[in-house]
């Protein structure tokens, strides 16, 4: 299955979540792309969205390919493979690159928003899709930090291993297609260009 654009694979996944609707869920959406779906789950569900800034941490030369993720509160999940070959020099300035980033995404993105409240509260993790799955594990242990009472990751592609993986660490997982062949998220739609911090600032302020 190839889906048109992140628009179409957004309403195809809050049609398989519909069971959440008016059910007091928070939608967490990773910027940048996961907003773009974040928005159409959360209309369609009547529920909140905000965001959650996990950063990937790319191989040295190939910054696309991540060997680790790091969480907003600067905690670092790793492919430890990959880490040991990376080196520790490489590891510890890019963690500390990635801590400043998804600081300047969540004060850019939020603005003037209150502190996120999601104690006790149903959360639908969103993103565009799911390669390697650390940056869904940074997400998570966020999320999972703050007490939410229960924890859905819903993303319209992931490979198999990272599926199998990630079930053991969300209370539910919403996967619209796990492709026999994986090679990147983007070959999974036909559009898939970049979103810009505009769009993900209008995103949010929609609702």
């Amino acid at each position: 299955m190839i889906f048109l654009d992140r628009q179409e694979a957004g309403k195809l996944l809050a049609e398989k979540l519909k069971k959440y609707a008016d059910a007091d869920a928070v939608v967490l959406a990773l910027p940048r792309g996961g907003v773009v779906l974040g928005r159409i789950v959360a209309d369609r569900l009547n529920a909140p969205l905000d965001i959650v800034v996990p950063r990937k941490i790319g191989a040295p030369f190939n910054e696309e390919y991540a060997i680790g993720a790091v969480t907003e509160s600067g905690e670092a999940v790793w492919n430890e493979a990959e880490k040991s070959a990376a080196g520790a020099a490489y590891c510890e300035r890019a963690v500390a690159e990635q801590r400043q980033e998804a600081k300047r995404r969540l004060n850019l993105y939020r603005q003037d928003r209150p502190s996120r409240n999601i104690t006790g509260k149903t959360v639908i993790i969103v993103d565009d899709g799911i390669a390697t799955g650390l940056t869904m594990r940074a997400a998570i242990r966020t999320v999972r930090s703050e007490r939410a009472a229960k924890l859905i990751v819903a993303v319209p592609v992931a490979p198999a291993d990272s599926v199998n993986q990630l079930a053991g660490e969300a209370d539910e997982l919403v996967v619209l297609q796990v492709p026999d062949v994986f090679y990147a998220i983007g070959a999974f739609y036909r559009e898939f260009g970049q979103v810009d911090d505009k769009t993900v600032i209008e995103l949010m302020r929609e609702r």
